[in-house]
């Protein structure tokens, strides 16, 4: 059978069950002046998760299933401000090596289970064991204690300031203790979230069914009695989709947007959360010497037009930008965002100065889903004697080779939300696109600023994004836009600050 014919009949099929799904949906009711509940909320879900273990869990797109069923001990506001959860108050000690949590006494998970100080420590030791793709969020946790039963302390080898922003993500949800020592939480989910997990009516790679949990301790996150995960990983089959009311929401690209609206379709507005653009790997030159001289890595961001790329290539939808942090990431500094203007004529001085007159090569890694932009760069950076050679990797293999120190620099979407965070995924020598390790005396200081620096710790990390745009550790080039499509007849939706996906709390029933 060939893979046109797979697809067809998976679609098919799919389309089979979900009408039979239909025929039941129920219809959200109307409530004097207060919000509406109820109903069935269908998502077009960007990938199925690989496990429902939360120890495997993932962030951005990946993260909603998990929050369906699972609590976390901490809620991240639309906003990103941090509120009880599960957690009621948390406090550090003067050094930042303690966080002691106070703990809801009125949870109990979806088997029965009561969710308390032991539920929680076995949780964070299951989560740490697990090595799963979000491992690093704890990388400083050495051990849990529970004081009594609704008090937790949690003992770090060194303070990190993204600790109780990562209990408002992976590291925070909470399954229960039977089910972790049962070791059936890849495919039985059992926690103390808003809904309970439908496996009899769901099927891997295409559709997850979720019902409302009976007696859920807070009413206010729970905002449907149904909801439905549909898998859909083709952007032509999401568009497809909520044009047609198959979905309620969906992620599209910047092509779709004007399509959707067209259809009645909303977007929700000033929606960005991550950079896109070049990162310079190999500012040692170990294997490109012209890269080790920052006004080579200035030169290149001098060469290059980021009005007239964001405009042909994101259809304007973004904001051009000299800095990997975000308004909202607390590291944001205004005047760095126009800190490298296009100015051709200075990026060829630049070369000039660095004995790089006559140019130099710089080879990139390609994929499909950045071939179109890294074209355009290589086009205006040849216009000042720099060529660009493009070679085609596997797209299973592209960070795996980025990570091996294959090429000296690559094009990525990145992260530009909680400076602590970014810090540790982008600039610390440890940092996973740091794969050359590079650091100097001057930025160790100013990245130890940021982990010691408590409250003031924002405005450490600032010193860091200056240091970083000043020294031209990247290309940055505009943050996009996130096209996040709704059907304002069916939902309301809220954008989720530093996350490529609405929290699922973020959904209600148009009123």
């Amino acid at each position: 059978m060939n893979s046109t014919i797979k697809k067809v009949g998976a679609i098919a099929a799919g389309a089979l069950l979900l009408a039979g799904c239909a025929a039941n949906t129920p219809e959200a009711e109307e409530t004097d002046g207060a919000p509406a509940r109820g109903g069935a909320l269908t998502i077009g879900q960007f990938g199925d998760v690989a496990s429902w273990d939360p120890a495997q869990a993932h962030v951005g797109h990946q993260l909603v299933p998990y929050q369906l069923v699972y609590d976390t001990l901490i809620l991240r506001e639309p906003d990103g401000e941090l509120s009880p959860m599960l957690a009621t108050d948390w406090t550090y000690n003067d050094d930042r090596t303690v966080l002691t949590l106070e703990l809801r006494d009125d949870v109990t998970f979806s088997d029965g289970e009561r969710f308390d100080a032991e539920a929680v420590v076995a949780n964070l030791e299951h989560f740490k064991a697990g090595n799963g793709r979000q491992a690093t969020q704890l990388t400083q946790f050495e051990s849990a204690t529970a004081v009594d039963d609704d008090t937790v302390e949690i003992t770090l080898a060194q303070p990190d300031p993204a600790l109780d922003y990562y209990f408002s993500q992976a590291a925070g949800l909470m399954a229960s203790p039977a089910a972790i020592e049962a070791g059936t939480l890849e495919t039985d989910p059992v926690g103390t979230g808003p809904y309970v997990y439908d496996k009899a009516n769901s099927v891997r790679d295409s559709q997850s069914f979720f019902t409302a949990k009976e007696d859920y301790w807070n009413p206010e996150l729970q905002k449907f009695d149904q909801v439905e995960l549909r898998i859909l990983m083709d952007v032509s089959a999401r568009v497809n989709a909520i044009i047609s009311g198959q979905v309620d929401w969906a992620t599209l690209d910047a092509k779709s947007a004007d399509q959707a609206e067209d259809a009645g379709l909303e977007l929700i507005p000033d929606y960005q959360v991550d950079w896109t653009g070049m990162t310079f790997l190999d500012r040692d030159g170990v294997i490109n010497p012209a890269l080790a001289d920052e006004r080579v890595r200035q030169a290149i961001n001098y060469a290059v037009d980021r009005d007239t790329l964001l405009e042909q290539l994101q259809l304007g939808r973004g904001t051009a930008t000299s800095q990997v942090f975000g308004p909202d990431s607390g590291a944001f500094v205004e005047d760095l965002e126009e800190y490298y203007t296009y100015d051709p004529e200075k990026a060829k001085e630049l070369l000039e100065e660095a004995g790089f007159e006559d140019g130099f090569e710089l080879k990139v890694p390609v994929i499909p889903a950045f071939a179109t932009q890294i074209t355009a760069l290589a086009q205006q950076l040849g216009e000042v004697g720099i060529t660009v050679t493009q070679e085609a990797v596997p797209q299973a293999n592209y960070v795996q080779d980025v990570l091996l120190q294959k090429f000296e620099a690559f094009n990525f979407n990145l992260f530009q939300g909680e400076a602590w965070v970014a810090i540790n995924q982008l600039i610390a020598p440890s940092a996973t696109y740091n794969p050359f390790g590079t650091t100097e005396p001057e930025l160790e200081e100013l990245i130890s600023g940021v982990q010691q620096g408590g409250d003031g710790s924002a405005e450490a990390a600032q010193e860091v994004n200056r240091y970083v745009t000043e020294n031209a550790w990247f290309l940055p080039l505009y943050r996009n836009d996130q096209i996040s499509v709704f059907n304002p007849e069916k939902v309301t939706v809220v954008a989720q600050t530093q996350s490529a996906m609405p929290f699922i709390y973020n959904f209600s029933p148009a009123e």
